[in-house]
């Protein structure tokens, strides 16, 4: 029988891996393709998802060859798409994006998914009313600027710890 130990940091370390949570996508905010995600958008989808016992992939850098992790929660807010997940430290790719995250080198969102229907709006934008989402990417330079990583749990939180007790060391 095989046995695990770990320590908990704060209660932010999950059994299988780093905890991250964060708005992968916001109502109303234009993009750097031209496009707004309008309120209710991934509301089909998500439930869609959920009737089917699905859920949303979490992948690296938009790559399907790479996932690094599960996407515990993901609905709609107030303010947009917010997803909260854990990155799976067993795998390579998933050490080295806690790694990224904690150095603060990557803390970008992006969602890959399929529109439905959308509607052109001001300025020829569109807007995008219903969209298939497929999966929430860790990724270097989001599509939308604003869609980073919140909170990052147990890697934030370790980096954090060893910069502390580093600066310790070189005080004494």
């Amino acid at each position: 029988m095989l046995e695990r130990k770990f320590v908990p940091l704060g209660g932010a370390l999950a059994v299988q891996g780093a905890v991250l949570e964060g708005h992968a996508s916001l109502f109303g905010v234009v993009d750097r393709g031209g496009d707004v995600v309008l309120p209710g958008a991934y509301a089909a989808s998500l439930a869609r998802m959920a009737a089917a016992g699905g859920r949303v992939r979490m992948l690296w850098q938009h790559d399907p060859a790479q996932p690094i992790g599960v996407w515990d929660e993901v609905r709609e807010d107030a303010r947009g798409l917010w997803v909260k997940g854990r990155l799976l430290t067993d795998l390579e790719k998933g050490r080295e994006a806690a790694a990224l995250l904690a150095a603060g080198a990557l803390d970008g969102l992006s969602i890959g998914y399929r529109t439905v229907r959308a509607e052109r709006g001001p300025k020829g934008r569109r807007m995008l009313a219903e969209v298939e989402l497929w999966e929430v990417s860790l990724v270097t330079f989001p599509m939308l600027p604003a869609a980073r990583v919140a909170v990052k749990g147990a890697a934030g939180e370790l980096a954090a710890a060893l910069r502390a007790a580093r600066a310790g060391l070189a005080a004494r």
